[in-house]
């Protein structure tokens, strides 16, 4: 037996199962170092074939970069446990001829795929405790990437279904931070705006942690912009921008709710470095107060709101890197 070649194939099933196992369960961990390369290269070559403003095409992203890793995990396990028992020639015998005969590479090739999938035995045997053995841990590693898998993809889409139902709920109200706080105003106050951040924040959350767990989320975009959460998440942090330093202090709403929307945005935003997303060369456009004073809001002067969100600047620069790199203009 080939010791080398048997540690070699060993080598590849090992990194396709600590790959999956990374990517898939450990919430903290992001993606592994596979899958990371996987996403990274496929999302280079998507976003330099695919001319800007094609949304739609971008937002086949993220399906295609999921559908290629499954592949890839699966591939490497494949070929990890083929070139294993290519060690030893003897390791597989054939016994549709007269005479058991050693296996060649397509019957290699052939056992170790119906041994993963679990279809049963074919004309290809495993000989020899040792080879046995790993004829078992063949189907048991089959299974276990399919079940790594099937996690992955459904953990995946719950992360999606997030990002469209926070994307729909924000540009529902308002496609800018302007109309944001226009259409919350009564004529005396923001009524309803605590419960409606409540929710939102808890939303943000929610999506913030998933994607710190699958970064591939950040590869998933909406086909136009009520449907992509990038421009909503940057419409709700002009917004909440707007109600922290450009509102009246009596009509703000409440403190708490306000600092922990922030905060909730803040820990999104984190989530951004994960999948190489910086900061742009220069902030966004400052909201425009005059179209609040028009409405009848109380809003500070222009030089305050102008102090206070000079001190934004990098974060701001973020949510514009965001936007843009998922090919949308900078919501106004």
């Amino acid at each position: 037996m080939n010791f080398f070649v048997f540690l070699f194939g060993l080598f590849i099933v090992v990194l396709s199962l600590i790959d999956a196992l990374w990517t898939a369960l450990w919430v903290d961990g992001g993606a592994g170092p596979v899958t990371k390369q996987v996403t990274n290269g496929v999302w280079w070559i998507i976003k330099t074939l695919i001319p800007k403003k094609r949304n739609y095409w971008l937002s086949l992203a993220g399906p295609v970069i999921q559908t290629l890793i499954a592949f890839v995990w699966v591939g490497l396990l494949w070929i990890g446990w083929v070139i294993m028992f290519s060690a030893d020639e003897t390791a597989l015998l054939y016994t549709r001829a007269p005479e058991k005969i050693p296996s060649d590479l397509m019957d290699r090739i052939y056992f170790v795929a119906y041994s993963m999938s679990t279809m049963g035995n074919g004309d290809t045997y495993p000989q020899g405790d040792i080879w046995e053995l790993a004829a078992s841990f063949t189907t048991f590693s089959g299974m276990f990437m399919i079940t790594l898998v099937v996690s992955f993809v459904l953990s995946v889409i719950g992360g999606v279904t997030t990002k469209r139902a926070l994307a729909s709920q924000i540009t529902g109200l308002a496609n800018s931070s302007e109309d944001f706080l226009i259409n919350s105003w009564d004529g005396e106050k923001f009524a309803g705006l605590d419960l409606f951040l409540m929710s939102i924040s808890t939303q943000v959350g929610q999506l913030a942690e998933q994607q710190l767990a699958y970064p591939i989320l950040h590869r998933y975009h909406g086909a136009s912009l009520a449907e992509d959460s990038a421009p909503a998440i940057a419409v709700l942090d002009d917004a909440l921008t707007l109600l922290r330093f450009g509102i009246q202090k009596p009509y703000r709403p409440t403190p708490l709710m306000l600092k922990s929307a922030r905060a909730t945005v803040q820990t999104y935003l984190k989530t951004l470095a994960s999948a190489s997303i910086y900061p742009a060369a220069h902030p966004p456009v400052i909201p425009d107060l005059s179209l609040l004073r028009k409405a009848g809001i109380p809003v500070v002067s222009d030089e305050e709101f102008l102090q206070s969100v000079d001190q934004l600047a990098h974060r701001r620069k973020l949510l514009l890197g965001l936007v843009q790199r998922n090919h949308f203009r900078w919501p106004k």
